[in-house]
């Protein structure tokens, strides 16, 4: 079994990347991808804490965006992180994201919801990513809400007066900066109607076009239709499926292993990566 998207409490999960290897392990998992948003600082201790009979696939999560301001979400996978193109190019949406979450502060608080940046950044584990999640945690911990479901079902969803828009550099630009480290690039989620406006079936071609190596094709937001959609676009171009959890640990109800990719999905995906890069112990 191998899920190819989690998250530690580096970004907006809520586990430590050691628990997380710890549950992997426990859960039977034979492979597992430790993919935060927009960071690598959980990786060595992913690494130390690895354990006998799993391999760990090391990436991230990239925040991106289309030019008519549609989020996508692309997984970088076993690519080189000393690679200074790819690297400076997350710090920089890791950056923006504090101005992001002060703007969405204020129109809170002109909205009469006591939060501040204080009690947001109470909610982060040491050099973790901030984002709409760790708001979320205040939020509740505030006791405005009861759950981060609640928080973004009513009052952070794309939609929402209080959404502020981030830089992020287009899923073009993502994909070629992953493939130019050596890595590769997996779509997250793409036909996620529940987290706003998704990409149209058009847009793959111009992301094939870029590098584009595997679709996430089975994820706990995708319908059976639009699995059944996203297979036929990987069989049209020469994608990878792959299946993955999401797992934010109890910032969600996404389990792991709820999805999975096939071991010979991953085998294709990693061929096409310029150096083996799973760990193995």
């Amino acid at each position: 079994m191998i899920d190819l998207h989690t998250h530690s409490n580096f970004s907006d999960g809520t586990d430590t990347p050691t628990h997380l290897i710890n549950k992997a392990h426990a859960a039977g998992l034979t492979g597992i991808a430790l993919t935060d948003h927009d960071t690598v600082a959980g990786w060595d201790e992913a690494t130390a804490h690895l354990r006998p009979g799993l391999s760990l696939i090391l990436g991230a999560e990239i925040s991106c965006q289309t030019a008519d301001g549609i989020s996508v979400h692309m997984l970088g996978l076993l690519f080189d992180r000393e690679n200074q193109e790819l690297s400076e190019m997350m710090a920089r949406t890791r950056d923006n994201r504090i101005g992001r979450m002060a703007k969405i502060v204020a129109r809170l608080n002109a909205a009469n919801y006591e939060i501040s940046m204080e009690d947001v950044e109470a909610q982060l584990s040491d050099g973790a990513t901030l984002g709409r999640p760790h708001l979320a945690d205040a939020l509740v911990a505030k006791g405005y809400m009861k759950s981060r479901d609640q928080v973004f079902a009513e009052i952070l969803h794309n939609d929402s007066p209080f959404y502020v828009s981030h830089y992020s550099p287009t899923p073009e630009v993502a994909i070629a900066h992953i493939k130019a480290a050596g890595g590769v690039a997996v779509i997250a989620h793409a036909m996620s109607s529940l987290r706003g406006r998704v990409v149209s079936i058009d847009s793959f071609e111009s992301y094939v076009q870029a590098g584009l190596d595997g679709i996430e094709v089975f994820h706990r937001d995708h319908t059976l239709p639009n699995r059944e959609l996203l297979s036929q676009i990987a069989d049209e171009y020469g994608l990878v499926k792959t299946g993955s959890s999401d797992y934010h640990g109890n910032g969600k109800l996404n389990q792991l292993a709820e999805c999975e990719t096939e071991l010979a999905e991953f085998e294709k995906l990693e061929a096409r990566a310029n150096a083996r890069r799973v760990i193995k112990r």
